[in-house]
């Protein structure tokens, strides 16, 4: 038969169609192994055999961000905010994905080889798992299991059909795909013993001893369109961490201890936590990669027990001057001794907002302190508070570039009008908040173009540890305009005007925005 006869692109496309089928071949492999090993993770973590991070999938991700540099956290921060853990498992799907095609495309030509990069896949998915805080021999089982079935299904996909060995590859295909699907989702729906944690935490509404109210102020909320609230929903309230699978604790058998240089370790149990006699404080939060004018930062009602009187309970040795914190899923941070014995409403918080805190922010027991940022003093799913030195422990962020004390900067924001939108000419109300935690706001000012500084009307005070609203009635001629913000907090000092990037301790300059009058 000549060159470009019927039988030239008849051969064309059986080999095009060939590589496809090899290609998805190898991503079905790969769903089956994560499948399987997601659903073992799950049955693993409901039975409590487990003692880390058995799903090999999330234990790969949260090394990763372990490994992370503080460039890339802050650009994944800026660029996904509050979904950066979502956009890195959709990353993380998207590289094995493509590995396993690869592996795929290879078992046309070297069946050894494709099994052999397929095990080598496995074993840093292994590696990762093991990797991981508290790790034990039975969070290697699910993994093991899922790069079995994985390299099963590939040798048979390797075998002539004549043999009974591969069967309708569409077929194959189809049933691989779905059985490792489902599997995935079963797992990740009973991993951490969702269901036991859920009903642990609807069980924690019960009525505590408050010695202290907290009452938000008439005035404190300006009500404006547009202005963030005073008091921040708590699921709209900005969520930063480390912990690629939130950890779903249950309560019952959540304990917290004391440890280091202390006279006596102490440890306490859930329902002695609930026992005691709590504080309700206005506290707000405030993530240290936060940009200026971001949105990383929020208020909120807390409820819970003085840090300060569980660590008197223990007994500080002298010499101390940091408390290593450290929460269930390994994370630590650590934060000076002072401020969680000083007079501040440092507080073990089993409340947020009136409500037991959502498992994203912490269930069933965080630990807020005013005045400090995040990563050096939130710490959530607490699990341990070791007594130490900043000479002789770190925290989680500071062998990665970050400061080891971390206060917060006193900052503000504008938040209506939004950047770049158009304000009819007249009265305009230019609205935000500003927070100096521990210090409170005094003043808060505002510039428009190149004018002076006028001073905006504030909000009621409603506690130096949390943000105040404030509003400038600006009467706004037409044309483009710059309008720029800086706060005082109670101490007398000014908002400094110099631009600083988020690393090492916090963002500082005056949010500046355009907008246009017409």
């Amino acid at each position: 038969m000549t060159e470009g006869g019927p039988a030239g692109p008849t051969v064309a496309s059986d080999d095009k169609r060939s590589a496809l089928l090899a290609a998805l071949d190898g991503i079905v492999a790969g769903t089956l192994a994560i499948g399987s090993a997601t659903l073992l993770a799950g049955i693993v973590t409901v039975l409590g055999l487990a003692g880390g991070q058995p799903s090999p999938v999330a234990a790969v991700a949260a090394a990763f961000i372990d490994r992370t540099p503080p460039w890339l956290k802050d650009f994944a921060i800026a660029t996904f905010g509050t979904h950066d853990k979502l956009a890195l498992l959709v990353g993380t799907l998207v590289v094995l994905a493509a590995v396993c095609a690869v592996v795929g495309l290879l078992s046309r030509w070297r069946a050894t080889v494709s099994l052999s990069v397929f095990v080598v896949v496995g074993a840093i998915g292994l590696a990762a798992v093991l990797s991981r805080p508290g790790a034990v021999a039975a969070d290697a089982a699910p993994t093991v299991a899922g790069v079995v079935l994985g390299l099963w299904y590939l040798a048979r996909g390797t075998q002539p059909a004549t043999s009974g060995g591969a069967g309708n590859p569409s077929r194959r295909l189809v049933l691989g795909a779905a059985i490792g699907a489902t599997a995935a989702y079963v797992g990740w729906a009973v991993g951490g013993g969702a269901a036991r944690a859920t009903a642990s935490r609807l069980a924690a509404v019960r009525t505590l001893r408050v010695r202290r109210r907290m009452t938000v102020p008439e005035g404190a909320d300006l009500k404006l369109p547009g202005l963030t609230p005073f008091i921040v929903p708590n699921d709209e309230f900005y969520r930063i961490d480390t912990a690629f699978v939130v950890p779903r604790l249950d309560a019952d058998s959540w304990r917290l201890r004391v440890t280091g240089m202390v006279e006596r370790e102490v440890e306490i149990d859930w329902n002695a936590l609930q026992d005691k006699e709590m504080t309700e404080a206005l506290v707000t939060l405030t993530c240290v990669s936060n940009e200026v004018g971001g949105d990383l930062v929020g208020n909120a009602t807390w409820t819970g027990w003085p840090v300060r009187e569980l660590l008197a309970m223990a007994g500080p040795r002298p010499g101390a001057d940091m408390v290593l914190q450290t929460s269930a899923d390994g994370w630590t941070c650590g934060t000076p001794l002072g401020a969680l014995t000083d007079d501040r409403n440092a507080l073990l918080a089993i409340r947020m907002n009136g409500q037991p805190l959502p498992f994203e922010h912490g269930f069933p027991a965080r630990i807020v302190v005013p005045g400090l940022y995040g990563y050096v003093s939130a710490c959530k799913w607490v699990t341990e508070l070791k007594v130490t030195t900043f000479a002789a422990d770190e925290g989680y962020w500071t062998p990665r570039g970050w400061s080891a004390r971390g206060p917060i900067k006193t900052e503000s924001r504008i938040d209506v009008p939004q950047p770049f939108t158009d304000v009819p000419a007249g009265t305009v109300a230019v609205a935000g908040v500003a927070w100096a935690q521990h210090r409170g706001v005094a003043k808060v000012e505002v510039q428009v173009d190149d004018g002076p500084w006028r001073t905006a009307r504030l909000a009621a005070d409603a506690s130096i540890d949390s943000w105040r609203q404030w509003v400038l009635e600006w009467d706004a001629p037409r044309g483009s305009h710059t309008l720029r913000v800086r706060a005082t907090d109670g101490t007398g000092q000014v908002q400094t005007g110099t631009s600083a990037p988020p690393a090492p301790d916090g963002a500082s300059g005056w949010h500046t925005i355009t907008v246009r009058v017409h």
